[in-house]
């Protein structure tokens, strides 16, 4: 009887100064795919964490590749680079349905406060309003800082060629997202200038909320009051100029925040234009505008 022959083909492995400079070569790739994630995502997330989780996939994608298969570095280190990424993204959404539950009830109680006083709400006044304590007000809000809520619906791949596939905007495709950016930044720069400062050095410049809450002179808390009430506003104002269907309908035009929200929406529209939106990024959708950072993800 005739032994098999195993005829499986060799694997070919690099050397270590081949993997070495594979990844040398190719760490921007995470920095990119890092920042094109957190533009996806609808609450922030430090870089740091997908950073870390996207590095390590490179270091394993680069012993693991197989030079003869055909298929190139970039586009195989590409997949399991996203594959870390939204495995750290799953592990970080520990939030339970309580906490998001308070997360939604102290969002519709701030917004109805809002409304009524003409004016973002103190910690006491919304604690009162909830029935609850600061103290308690603070912990659930930290609680909804730690989580991910976010659903990854979307974010993965439905089939084998989609994992061996980089696919890539069209021309329209591209045009639009070039659209979206340009008004996020002009979007940004028609805020209220206190309100802009948080944005800009919170989700822009990646400072931590204790820095800008020291500059300001202001607490933590208020500084998470006022990046709620500007990311509000950033929403509404870029469904407003987008999506017309999504931005909300006052129920007192005449009130205090309706025409604040008002002008608001019609400043970006007056600091905005077709070239100054294009401008902020180049052909790839990469943005040349100064402040380059970590972007929050606004758009409904």
């Amino acid at each position: 009887m005739t032994n098999a022959v195993d005829t499986a083909p060799a694997i070919t492995v690099l050397s270590a100064a081949e993997q070495e400079e594979l990844i040398r070569t190719h760490m921007p790739l995470v920095g990119h795919l890092v920042r094109d994630m957190l533009t996806r995502i609808p609450n922030h997330i430090h870089r740091d964490d997908l950073t870390s989780a996207g590095l390590h996939a490179l270091v394993t994608a680069a012993r693991g590749w197989d030079p003869d298969r055909g298929i190139p570095f970039h586009r195989f280190a590409s997949t399991r680079i996203r594959g870390a990424i939204l495995d750290e993204l799953r592990s970080l959404d520990w939030a339970t349905r309580s906490v998001r539950s308070k997360a939604r009830a102290t969002d519709t109680t701030r917004s109805q406060l809002t409304t009524t006083l003409g004016r973002t709400p103190s910690a006491d006044e919304l604690a009162q309003a909830l029935g609850t304590t600061t103290n308690d007000l603070q912990r659930t809000d930290t609680d909804v800082q730690r989580a991910t809520v976010l659903s990854l619906q979307g974010f993965t791949t439905s089939s084998a060629d989609d994992l061996v596939t980089e696919k890539t905007p069209g021309p329209e495709d591209m045009l639009l997202r070039r659209e979206q950016i340009g008004y996020l930044h002009h979007a940004i720069d028609s805020l209220p200038e206190r309100l802009q400062v948080v944005i800009t050095e919170y989700f822009l410049n990646e400072r931590p909320m204790a820095d800008i809450a020291d500059d300001l002179g202001v607490t933590e808390s208020r500084i998470s009051q006022l990046r709620a009430e500007a990311l509000s506003l950033l929403k509404d104002g870029m469904n407003t100029h987008l999506n017309p269907d999504l931005a909300p309908v006052p129920e007192n035009p005449e009130g205090i925040t309706a025409r604040r929200r008002a002008n608001y929406y019609a400043n970006i529209a007056s600091n905005t234009s077709m070239n100054s939106r294009l401008a902020m990024t180049n052909a790839h959708g990469h943005t040349t505008y100064g402040r380059v950072g970590r972007m929050p993800a606004t758009a409904a």
